[in-house]
């Protein structure tokens, strides 16, 4: 089993999404004692899409410039660690109702059209199969799957645009007012995900 462990916090130890993304990983490794795990910090920065890197990653150019050819290599390095892995363990903080930022950066680096997804006559077809991913959900005060949630349904949705569709969520959520609760919460739904 590979698992690809990815936090996105930028609040460092405090991060609970942080705690619950080890955790997870932790119960992985022991149900798995072969596993290998490739960690990847989206606060330390995930580059941004643009119009350089439309014209380098999704044109193709024939020649690219270094400057193309450094941004098509960070877009495949990042598309790369999804492919070979079996697992993600995602941790999803709720930074104003949605993904955080980083992390947004992160699947607009890797939903690329002919690679992790194509287009057919039936209609989109996701190409990273036979996935799995768990997602640390953790918010102060947005429950998960409520109207003011924006950020569960688009990453179970953008996950399953792309091939996976097998995704678990262990919600830590409204911490800020019973964090008690809200970790009990997310202890109890770590108990029910089986490695």
């Amino acid at each position: 089993m590979n698992i690809l462990h990815i936090d996105s916090a930028i609040t460092g130890d405090a991060s609970v999404s942080r705690q619950l993304t080890a955790t997870i990983t932790a119960k992985l490794q022991a149900d798995n004692p072969d596993a290998t795990v490739t960690y990847r910090d989206l606060a330390e920065g995930v580059p941004a899409i643009n119009n350089d890197w439309f014209q380098a990653v999704r044109l193709s150019p024939e020649n690219p410039t270094a400057e193309q050819q450094a941004l098509i290599a960070t877009s495949d390095a990042y598309l790369k660690e999804v492919q070979d892995a079996d697992v993600l363990v995602i941790g999803l903080p709720i930074y104003n109702f949605t993904i955080t930022a980083q992390l947004k950066n992160w699947l607009d680096q890797i939903a690329r059209a002919g690679v992790s997804f194509r287009y057919t006559a039936e209609g989109p077809e996701g190409l990273l199969k036979g996935k799995r991913a768990i997602i640390a959900y953790t918010s102060a005060g947005t429950p998960i799957g409520s109207d003011l949630d924006f950020a569960s349904g688009y990453l179970r949705h953008i996950l399953g645009f792309i091939g996976i569709t097998d995704v678990d969520f262990v919600p830590a959520d409204r911490l800020a007012f019973d964090r008690d609760a809200g970790l009990a919460r997310a202890h109890e739904a770590l108990e029910r995900i089986a490695a």
